[in-house]
């Protein structure tokens, strides 16, 4: 999988472009909609629950919301945190959620009342009995949830024992644990925070939206057109810096969400005349962590959903360039940044492999991408490969990026650091949904001190 045979690589290609395929997509929700009105069954959506996880709060905010906005069966789950391969950093995942929560949520309307530090074990305990005991019974589970998780996020246990004497729980919250986590792997998923409805998945307040803009067209809404979830959109102005802030990218050639956001990254630090620092790291599979089909299939069909929003309609066109290809394009960085050139050679490198589907494993793939990014062949063609991958002059650089990520608490891509003019950190973050956040707190930082 680090890097496929020729023969292998094509047949990756082709299974990750038919997760994104939109025609397939389609076709299989016509599929999903004829069976149910041909058995009269409601629209039903289910959604996993993790007590732990921050982002599981601000999604149990938005259930009472929902199911009166549109006309389906909620049925609710709780689930365990996520483990094995789909999860390779838990604890900085569950580090992140708060972190990540607390910020976002009230560009949402709501809250999340919790610090940095993580919840008391025996108050998830406490949290996790009292829910166990409700979520059969999706009103009251609707009714609980942000309760006992303003409860748990505000460290008050007098207030758990509260809602414990209220909701009466009873059952065996271990097995009701299990269940969830049964229905969430026979349905292909594993994090917490996440919707299904019709075959897809949907992750938390980020991705409602889309859920709702496909029961809105199923005519499964009560009020018109409008979401309860619209993320934030990107604002570049109305201040400038004068380049004394550092925005910090931390993108891999190879990943899908990368692809999807490193142009407006680049545009929105022009823009706002941020000084931008771009530091690639190697893609996940090449830095031994493994990635299952589940998930990998599940990213690609995600991030193409996001690219379709966005309005790349020449989106999911793909060809593999794990491995090889990315070893060779990262071989050339160094010297296209001496060029002047270095952003517009991944961004090239990007959109040959998600919108062009160009093979990059070989010379022609590889010269399209460099002479796309205003680069000469002829001089690339010198230093590409050159050096052994254990031997390379950029190896060290590579990896001293991929170290500070996971030193700020950040290990997937893209990832996206905010320094201001003394060199501290105001904003970690992680995911090309999380660029309207960047921006909000470059303007935040520009804001006239009262």
């Amino acid at each position: 999988m680090a890097n496929p045979s020729p023969p292998l690589r094509w047949v990756m290609s082709k299974v990750l472009a038919r997760a994104a395929d939109p025609h397939r997509i389609a076709a299989r929700r016509r599929k999903v909609e004829s069976k149910r009105r041909k058995t009269g069954a409601e629209h039903v959506v289910e959604y996993f629950h993790q007590v732990d996880d921050g982002y599981s709060h601000l999604a149990a905010q938005m259930l009472g919301a929902f199911v009166e906005r549109y006309r389906v069966r909620l049925v609710c789950h709780l689930v365990p945190p996520p483990s094995g391969p789909n999860t390779p950093e838990p604890d900085f995942l569950l580090d992140l959620s708060r972190y990540d929560a607390a910020r976002i949520g009230p560009h949402y309307g709501l809250e999340f009342p919790g610090g940095s530090a993580p919840p008391d074990r025996g108050l998830v305990d406490l949290a996790t009995r009292i829910l166990a005991g409700v979520v059969t019974d999706s009103g009251a589970f609707v009714d609980a949830a942000p309760r006992v998780g303003d409860a748990l996020w505000s460290g008050s246990e007098a207030a758990l024992q509260g809602l414990f004497e209220r909701y009466r729980p009873v059952g065996d919250a271990a097995s009701v644990l299990a269940s969830g986590e049964r229905r969430r792997t026979g349905l292909g998923h594993y994090s917490g925070a996440m919707f299904h409805y019709g075959k897809e998945w949907y992750w938390g307040v980020d991705r409602l939206h889309h859920l709702e803009r496909r029961l809105i067209e199923l005519g499964a809404g009560h009020d018109g057109g409008e979401t309860l979830s619209t993320p934030p959109a990107i604002q570049n102005g109305p201040r400038q810096d004068n380049g004394s802030m550092t925005l910090e990218m931390f993108p891999s050639v190879r990943s899908p969400y990368t692809a999807l956001s490193f142009d407006a990254a680049v545009d929105l630090a022009r823009a706002t005349g941020v000084r931008l620092r771009v530091r690639p790291v190697l893609p996940m599979v090449m830095r031994g962590v493994p990635v299952t089909r589940t998930k990998g299939v599940y990213i690609f069909m995600d991030a193409a959903r996001e690219a379709r929003s966005h309005g790349l309609t020449d989106w999911g066109c793909y060809y593999e360039p794990v491995g090889r290809p990315v070893e060779r394009c990262y071989s050339l960085y160094p010297w296209a940044v001496a060029e002047g050139r270095g952003i517009e050679l991944l961004s090239a490198f990007m959109r040959a492999s998600f919108r062009e589907g160009i093979n990059t494993n070989t010379d022609a793939g590889l010269c399209h991408v460099v002479e796309a990014a205003g680069l000469s062949w002829a001089e690339a063609r010198a230093i590409v490969g050159k050096d052994a991958w254990n031997d390379c002059a950029w190896r060290d650089e590579i990896e001293a990026n991929r170290r500070t990520m996971y030193d700020l608490g950040l290990w997937g891509v893209p990832s996206f650091r905010l320094l201001d003019a003394g060199g501290e950190t105001r904003l970690r973050v992680w995911g090309q949904d999380r660029l309207w956040l960047v921006a909000h707190e470059i303007q935040r930082a520009l804001a006239p001190r009262p």
